[in-house]
Formats: structure tokens, sequence, C-alpha cells
């Protein structure tokens, strides 16, 4: 066993003890993280020589599996310190993340720039014909020798040693994108004193406001943050034109407010890496590069496929607009209609042309509940059993575990739930692993899996009530946790959300489909206070409006799939004044000024740092491939279709990345998308 500081034994360096593989959060400290990283470091490039230097010939177990099975260490401090370092970081972890991320970019170039390793996926790979592989097998060796093309191992010495340098530069300027903008929105804080300034706000509201400006040390007062759990509620239901257009303009021009946290210097240096980088590596952009190996292959079919997503939204938008703007008018005060002023006559319309107000909604929708919900209707299509655990490890009290059987009674794997905002944790909502499931020794090892979350808090009175989006969105997050729950790969590279980027999302967006059903709202959507079932014509509400607004919806994703790549399309950056990029590429593409592009480039933290660069676009392509996939349950007239659900599990949620992802798609389907199915739900079309 080894001892680090403070004479404290290092839990990274042992097996964790509890019998589900959650780590042992409360015994880890600040300080086993840097020497863990070390030492997992060190075994790898010890593996990784033993592979490179052994002296048998190449084949797929002494070469594949070997790489496969180095790195445990390293799996266990990097699992446990990225989790926690976008939902519960600290200044400490900061200043570790800055020493580490240099070292796991000099790593992985220590693996993908070694030639002898290199040579011998090279000679398996020309050979694998000839090496009676399974499918799996196949596929893991094509992944390991495309990755290592793609990393650079067919450069000269000196071009690797310049790839070396972007790839370590790269890597530090994307940790600090996102660390300027998680400052920056910890950073903002509006305390309202005047409360004739709260007209219009739900009591609900009001009170989690003044909650937050006790804590804050400003009893009697209001604060509101960038967190969308604490401004949304005002742009949706705020008389005060002002604070709503204070608090859209806060979110909006987060990481560009010309201090220590301004994004922009960022951008133009991470943009000038990437392209230095696809450039060495033979592409034209760096889309060209990253889109090679996904669903959609190049930058011109994602421009194609964006463009006829596209003109319809925007032309819903424009009616939207036209409509939001006759409401504004008969109040006679002369306004125009401005980005700040949508949400809220968006509301006024929506009672209006359905008599639905979503504050009257939200008590049907206790957190608790809907996840109920959520876990219920995976019983329904796939059998499984939710179990709270009550002994296990925390990082935080908000944070529950819940054990995964089958109805065998079998380990399906541990999900963690943690969905409260704090200042520690990032703005949104993800999945992640804690261990991703793979067979190690015969055994299956089964997923530690994370959900977390930025909902509406409790309150002294009040338990955590959601909005529908944050319905749709723990639904949402909850199926890409089933497709890291019940994975079954042989290797950890192919397991889970291992799929490329423009299919990973099929999973999480086909759960979106269930949740407005009448049949499964009835077993989630009950008011806190009585526990009653909301009454029929109330969910009858909901269906009719389901298609309501659906043009800004899609105008303020699309425009940011469309900025990204717009981004990822440049052949140069030296030059890039990134507001002025924006601005022209919003102008380029029509983009009206009553909606806001989703996310500004200062804080579009899905490409700049989150590994989505010239992929956001997968957002609205697998809503066609959810879309489709949904109507093959909707065509059996019966959403629980158990012949159906099955085949989703067997093709889609276990198969991982075993498979190309159109062949999955196609052995559960038996057709191609209809890109229709999509356009149909949004409205646009009959």
């Amino acid at each position: 066993m080894t001892l680090i500081g403070c004479n404290t034994k290092n839990p990274f360096f042992s097996e964790y003890e509890n019998e589900y593989g959650i780590p042992p959060f409360e015994k880890i400290k600040t300080e086993h993280y840097l020497p863990a990283f070390k030492e997992g470091i060190k075994q790898q490039q010890a593996d990784y020589e033993a592979i490179a230097n052994n002296s048998e010939a190449p084949t797929f177990e002494n070469t594949i599996e070997a790489l496969e099975l180095s790195g445990v260490l390293l799996e266990k401090v990097s699992s446990v310190f990225f989790n926690l370092y976008s939902a519960e970081t600290n200044d400490e972890l900061d200043t570790i993340a800055n020493e580490v991320s240099p070292l796991l970019s000099e790593h992985s170039d220590n693996l993908f720039l070694n030639d002898k390793i290199f040579a011998r996926v090279k000679s398996l790979y020309i050979d694998k014909e000839n090496l009676s592989l399974n499918s799996e097998q196949n596929r893991i060796l094509e992944k390991y020798y495309k990755n290592f093309v793609r990393s650079g191992a067919n450069l000269n010495t000196e071009e690797k040693a310049k790839l070396r340098e972007i790839n370590k530069e790269l890597s530090m300027a994307e940790l600090t994108f996102g660390q300027n903008l998680l400052n920056d929105n910890n950073a903002y804080q509006h305390f309202v004193s005047d409360e004739a300034e709260l007209d219009g706000l739900p009591e609900s509201v009001k009170q989690a406001a003044a909650e937050a400006a006790k804590e804050a040390g400003q009893e009697g007062k209001w604060l509101f943050t960038t967190s969308k759990a604490s401004f949304m509620p005002v742009l949706q239901y705020g008389e005060n034109r002002q604070l709503r257009k204070d608090l859209l303009l806060a979110w909006a021009n987060r990481g560009d407010n010309g201090n220590a946290n301004d994004n922009k210097e960022t951008i133009q240096k991470i943009m000038q890496l990437r392209i230095q980088r696809s450039n060495l590596l033979g592409y034209k952009t760096p889309a060209h590069f990253i889109l090679e190996d996904k669903m959609a292959k190049t930058p011109e079919k994602v421009y194609e496929f964006l463009a006829t997503v596209w003109q319809p939204a925007l032309n819903q938008a424009k009616k939207e607009a036209y409509e939001l703007q006759k409401l504004m008018d008969t109040e006679g005060k002369g306004e125009r209609l401005e980005a700040w002023d949508w949400w809220y006559y968006t509301e006024k319309l929506r009672k209006a042309k359905y008599d639905l107000d979503e504050e009257a909604i939200r008590p049907y929708f206790k957190m608790e509940n809907v996840r109920q919900g959520a876990f219920d209707l995976a019983g329904k299509l796939w059998g499984l059993q939710f179990t709270a655990l009550t002994d296990y490890p925390k990082y935080h009290p908000d944070m529950e575990a819940f054990k995964v059987t089958n109805t065998d009674g079998s380990l399906v794997g541990v999900l963690i739930t943690d969905y409260f905002p704090r200042p520690g944790k990032r703005a949104g909502a993800w999945m992640n692993e804690y261990r991703k499931q793979h067979y190690r020794d015969g055994q299956n090892i089964r997923p530690v899996i994370v959900n977390v979350g930025n909902f509406t808090k409790p309150t002294s009175d009040k338990p955590s009530l959601l909005s529908m989006d944050d319905v749709q969105t723990l639904f949402h997050e909850f199926g890409h946790a089933l497709h890291g729950l019940l994975a079954q790969s042989t290797y950890i590279s192919l397991s889970g959300t291992s799929v490329v980027r423009d299919f990973v999302e099929l999973p999480s967006q086909i759960m979106e489909n269930w949740c407005f059903e009448p049949q499964v709202m009835k077993t989630y959507a009950k008011h806190y206070e009585t526990d009653e079932v909301m009454p029929d014509e109330l969910m009858e509400k909901i269906q009719k409006a389901g298609t309501f607004n659906q043009g800004f919806v899609m105008t303020e994703l699309l425009s940011a799939a469309i900025l990204d790549m717009d981004y990822h399309t440049l052949t140069n950056a030296d030059n890039l004044d990134v507001n002025a990029f924006e601005r022209v590429s919003m102008e380029r593409m029509g983009m009206i000024p009553e909606i806001i592009v989703r996310y500004r480039s200062t804080n579009f933290n899905h490409v700049f740092s989150g590994g989505y660069a010239a992929g956001y676009y997968s957002y609205t392509w697998a809503e066609v491939l959810d879309a489709d996939a949904y109507q093959a349950f909707v065509e059996t007239g019966d959403i629980y279709n158990q012949e159906v659900a099955t085949s989703f599990r067997k093709n889609i949620l276990e198969k991982g990345d075993s498979e190309d992802a159109m062949a999955l798609y196609l052995k559960f389907r038996g057709k191609d998308p209809d890109p229709s199915a999509l356009l149909r739900n949004r409205g646009f079309i009959n």
C-alpha cells in the first residue's frame, strides 16, 4: 500500500470496498489525485512499453487486448476526478486540472505516436481477414488502427513533435475555456431589494430567490443568478421588463464581459490550434477531420442536413414572432418584441390558446415522482428495477444512488443522480460514468453511471418542482444512463456511450417521446400536496400544445449548430474577431433578432470544451433517428410494445460501438430513418 500526504492511505491504490464499485468519496482527499494520476500514467506507460517491446509476433491478444486491459489505475482516478471537476469543483481541483491536463495529453501522444505499437496494430489490421476474429474484435481492431492514423501515427518525426505541442496547448486552452465559463457563471449575482420588481413571479420562485439571498448573506433581498433554474422563471413570468433583460443578457454574455474570465482570445487560440492540427493531419478544416468517422462523414453533408430543417424552423419562428408582437400590441405600450420578451409573451399566448399555465403544471412534477416515472417506464419496457441504496459513499448530500437489476434479480449496475445547482457545478445536465461496463478476467464488470442536472432546489416548504423542459431533460439524461447501464460489450472502448457523436443522442432523445404520453404521465404526474394524478383535461392540454413554440425551440438550437459548423470549417483563425464572426454567421443564416442563439460563442461549452466540436448538429441528426425509432412503437398501437423494446435494447442499448451505427439502426428499424418524422413531430408539416 502506498502512503502519501498527511499520512493517509490513497484510496485509489486499493480495490473499492463496496460491492457495487462506487468510489469511496468520503475517503478521497484533494492530495490523493495528483499522486494517483502520476502513478496511473507510470503504470500504463509501462504497459505500453511491454507491448512495444514484446519479442513475440503481434496477435490480437498480446496487442489489442493488452492495450484494452491497460491503465486500470489511471481510469479509476480519471473517472472520479473529471466527474467531480464538473459537479463539485473548487480552486484546488482547478490547480490539479491545470497540471494534469498537459500530462494526459502527452500520455495519449505517447501511445498513438509510438512507432513500435503502431507497427504491431498495423500488421494486425492488414492481416485481419486471416485472424478469425469475431465482429466485436474486428470492430475494436479497426477502431485502434484508425485512432492511431487520426492521431498522427503516419507523421514524420518533426511533424509528430509539432503535433505533441499542439495537443498540449489545445488541452490547456479547452480547459481554460471551461474554467472561465464556470467562474463567470458563479460571479454573477443580481440582488433585488424592492419586491415590486418581482411582480408576476410565482411565490415559490420568490421564496427560492429569498432563500438564495439569505445564504449569500443578504437577508431581506432576492437573489437571481445565471443558473437556468433561477432566471428562467423570471423570463417566463416577470412583469419587470428591465429585470428580464438584465438576466437574459447576463446569461447570454457569459465569457464576454471583458474581465479575467473573457473567452474570446481563448476561442481564437482553440480554433488556431484545431486548424493547425487538422492541416498537419492532412485535412482541409477541423470539421473535415472530426466528421470523417461520424455518421454524417463530411461538413457538406451536415450543412445540407441542417438546411432541410433550418428554413421550416425559421419560417415557423417568424410566424410565432408575429403572433407575439400582436399580443404585445394589444397592451398599447408601443414596445417592439425583443429576445427578453419571448418567454414572457409565449406564456401569455400559451394560456390564451390552450388555457395552459406551466406554473399550474409544476405542482404535478415533483422531481422524485418524475424520476420514479422514468424508472417505471424502464421497468415496463425492459423489466428494470431501481432500488434506493441507503449505505454508500457520497460526495455531496444531494447525491442519491440506486441499484438497478433485471427481472431475474441480476445486477445491471448503479445509477447515481445529482440534480440541484450549486457553485461548484457547471451549468446544464449530463450523464457520465464512474465505471464503464466491460469484461475483465471473464467477469462482466457492471457500470456505475451518474446523471447530473441543475433543477430547481427544494425550499423550506416545497419539494423540487420541475418545469416541462426539466421533465424532458430528466428523461433525456436517463436515456443516456440506460445506454451506459445496459451495455454488454467485451471491451471498454466499445461500451455504452462510446459511439459516434451523431448517434449517441438517439438513446437519450427517444426517451423524451414517452415523457408526456398520457399513459406515462399517469404514473408520475401527481400533485405534491394531494398525490392526485393530473386531471385528464390538463394532460390533453399538454398534448394539444405539443408543437407550440417549436419554431423558436428549433431555431435557437439549429442556429447554434450552424455557428459550430461555421467555426469548424474555418481555414484560418489568425485574425478571428469572435463577436464579429458570430454576428456575420447569424446574418448569413437569416437569424431573426428576436431570438438569441442558444449558446453564444463565449459560453458554447459543448464545442470549445465539452467534446462536441463540429458535432452540435448531432442533437438534430439524432432527433430524426429518435422520431423515426419511436414510430416503431407507435405503429404497433402499443408504446410499451415488448417486441420492439427488446429489439431496441438488443440492437441499440446493449451494443455500444460494436458495429457501425447505421448498421445497428437498420437492424432495429429494418429501414432507413425518415426525416419527415422530425418535421411532423415539430408541427412543421402535416
